[in-house]
């Protein structure tokens, strides 16, 4: 045993160098050797605890307090997967492939530039816009979170490392881009 160390009972326990932290319990004199968390959003800040209040404290943590069922839910689901994002496995191979490039939604297949009628004005959309909007299957209607979800699904669909680098995928995914730009800049 070195110098700092006690045998007592069945426990090696040290005794209290200078310096060492304190018990963060309240009115406990002993030395703080265990860690505890301080809450579920300070995970990487803790508490200093004696063995005794280590083990009190960790009986009476919850970390999903205050949690509805529904975000303990989707919080042990993103755990699953390490809080990373995910696709079903296989997807790419379900695909069809058109004129050597795989176009599930039939997006690029109507790539003209005629007007689309803007049901929010009573008017009419050209160019740009309107290719934008037929490019993402939506109507001139279409909210903001409705764009954005479009271009979320279509993103992960025509992403190029989603479809092994190809080529054919970058610049579907390119258009994707310019079209979202489009559309986001007339809100």
């Amino acid at each position: 045993m070195t110098k700092n160390t006690t045998r007592s009972g069945r426990f090696v326990t040290k005794s209290r160098e200078p310096g060492a932290k304190p018990c963060d319990w309240p009115g406990c004199k002993g030395q703080g050797e265990y860690r505890a968390p301080k809450s579920r959003e300070c995970l990487n800040e803790y508490h200093w605890f004696c063995l005794d209040h280590v083990r009190a404290y960790n009986k009476e943590w919850n970390y999903y307090a205050g949690m509805t069922e529904l975000e303990i839910e989707a919080d042990r689901r993103r755990d699953n997967t390490w809080r990373r994002g995910t696709w079903k496995f296989g997807s790419n191979a379900e695909r069809t492939i058109k004129d050597g490039f795989d176009d599930a939604f039939g997006l690029f297949d109507d790539d003209r530039d005629g007007p689309a009628s803007d049901a929010r004005t009573g008017g009419t959309v050209y160019g740009a816009e309107a290719a934008a909007y037929r490019l993402f299957k939506l109507d001139t209607t279409a909210t903001l979170a409705d764009i954005k979800a479009r271009f979320k699904e279509l993103s992960k669909l025509h992403h190029p490392d989603a479809n092994g680098g190809d080529k054919g995928a970058e610049e579907r995914f390119k258009k994707i881009n310019e079209a979202y730009n489009t559309l986001v800049a007339t809100f």
